[in-house]
């Protein structure tokens, strides 16, 4: 790629900022793989959409890989043991989410085998019909492991009925801190490729395209030592530049095409799959093997051994950090305890929470990387800058002014659902107005209205649907009831007739005998 061409593709991109990425040296750290602990705490729900429904109870064996959770309505994933073991409890588990709140989950106690349970495999993926390649995600329990989490399958086997021609694979990781793709990439992209290859066979898309940001060379070499010989599947070499990682921005800086206002990839022709599916995707239709576990960037400077880890769904993060050396006490200890990255992972109360599907990230930050004690919450003092950085063209101090003042319904005109959170505008705000939370809670009440409305309609229409039915009801018996009298008179009529007949043979009987007489 020239550089006239670089130019031409970050000017399709506005806003956005250029965070220090802190990649390394966790990005050069050998890949490490994390045996299971003793206890798994495996949740229900790892994933946008339903959660799961239990199909395991209290002392039941399981082996690695068995199903354990079924899911429920369409937009939902299968949840499997990410080891062999028995099912200590059923019940609620610390969520991975800010609150600290519970939720449902299976309790797993290792017996140490990590033995598999029996697997399908498959030698030849490519003469499996695209439907069956989708049935076989499904059952894995593949979701994107990018962080949205969003059941893979649906967007696998939606590819044909939209017929997308194009399959992006987003290895780009603009994400500071963040390094699990990178090493990925780096140390399987064999793997890598032929899940790409599997899913341009699923999707029925004529060509893939890799955008990788330009800060991770050994990637680049890497995959493109893989491509060599796929004709259809290609590396693209992009800017850093965050939010790169949003699959509409890569999508226009790679394609120049642009997803539409609360429209969908499909809807131009595009879908898109983090590079981590794309190795799940090849485990899951080659080997049979569920989604059990998942590459995980453990780094910050309270961490003694950043790294990359291949660890077990439902590990302790407390744990994680201990495999990886414990935590340092310089610097003044922990300051930032997050899961994900900076930008857009979610800060958690405590070590005791379980790595998930969608865990990219494991980051102890110390007060310098968060940068605490620089005027936090001051008043907006209207620099524009926040307008500025905004990847989407919003203008989020005014929609962050009317969330501040209650008015959800005004932020929602600005623009509110078209915010991707990917937290820009408050890297940029000099005062440190923490807008992505003011985004978030405004949405969550516009969500929350939503739910409400549709509560009430559904309790009006199953109102209506009563009155309809008590209606019917008593008119059915009243018909029924005017029948069953119809039916009475005119079987006591027939009973009354042949009297009547007998009455009239013995006059006429009397009269003929007088005659005769």
């Amino acid at each position: 790629m020239g550089i006239l061409d670089r130019f031409l593709r970050t000017a399709r991109f506005s806003g956005g900022v250029h965070p220090d990425d802190h990649k390394r040296p966790a990005a050069d750290a050998p890949l490490r793989v994390m045996p299971p602990p003793a206890r798994l705490y495996v949740p229900l729900v790892q994933h946008i959409g339903s959660p799961a429904r239990a199909i395991v109870a209290v002392g039941d064996h399981v082996r690695k890989g068995q199903r354990i959770g079924e899911p429920q309505g369409a937009v939902s994933a299968a949840i499997h043991a990410p080891t062999s073991g028995r099912v200590n409890a059923i019940g609620d588990i610390v969520a991975p989410h800010p609150s600290g709140l519970p939720v449902r989950g299976i309790t797993i106690a290792s017996d140490g085998r990590d033995e598999w349970c029996e697997l399908e495999t498959c030698d030849d993926p490519f003469a499996l019909d695209p439907a069956e390649i989708g049935r076989r995600v499904a059952r894995a329990g593949v979701v994107g492991l990018g962080g949205a989490a969003f059941p893979s399958a649906v967007k696998i086997s939606g590819g044909l009925g939209a017929r997308v021609d194009l399959l992006i694979i987003n290895a780009s990781e603009c994400e500071p801190f963040l390094s699990c793709d990178d090493r990925l990439m780096r140390d399987r992209a064999a793997e890598s490729v032929d899940g790409i290859a599997i899913m341009l066979h699923a999707t029925g898309a004529r060509e893939a395209r890799i955008g990788i940001e330009d800060n991770k060379p050994e990637a680049i070499a890497a995959m493109r030592a893989a491509v060599a010989g796929h004709a259809r599947i290609r590396v693209e070499v992009i800017p850093t530049r965050y939010p790169m990682g949003s699959e509409k921005h890569l999508i226009l800086v790679l394609t120049g095409r642009e997803v539409p206002a609360e429209g969908r990839p499909s809807d131009i022709g595009v879908v898109v799959h983090n590079v981590g599916t794309a190795v799940a995707v090849r485990n899951a239709v080659r080997f049979g093997r569920p989604l059990v576990s998942r590459m995980v960037t453990v780094n910050g400077a309270c961490v003694r051994q950043p790294g990359n880890v291949e660890v077990p769904i439902g590990t302790l993060a407390g744990e994680v950090l201990a495999f990886c050396g414990g935590l340092r006490a310089e610097h003044g200890g922990p300051a930032r305890l997050l899961l994900g990255g900076p930008m857009t992972g979610m800060q958690v109360p405590t070590l005791e929470v379980p790595v998930i599907k969608g865990t990219g990230g494991i980051l102890v930050l110390d007060a310098a990387e968060v940068g605490e004690g620089e005027g936090d919450g001051s008043p907006c003092i209207r620099c524009g800058d926040c307008m500025r950085a905004c990847p989407v063209g919003l203008l989020p101090l005014e929609i962050a002014a009317r969330v501040r003042a209650g008015e959800v319904d005004a932020a929602a005109r600005f623009g509110l659902a078209d915010c991707i959170a990917c937290g820009c505008c408050a890297y940029v705000c000099p005062s440190r107005i923490p807008l992505v939370q003011y985004f978030h809670h405004a949405k969550g009440e516009l969500a929350a209205r939503a739910r409400g409305t549709q509560r009430n309609e559904t309790i009006r229409t199953l109102t209506r649907a009563k009155a309809e039915r008590v209606e019917r009801e008593e008119r059915e018996k009243a018909e029924a009831l005017a029948r069953r009298a119809a039916a009475s008179l005119a079987a006591a009529a027939a009973a009354k007739q042949p009297a009547a007949v007998a009455e009239k043979a013995v006059e006429d009987a009397s009269e003929e005998a007088g005659v005769c007489a």
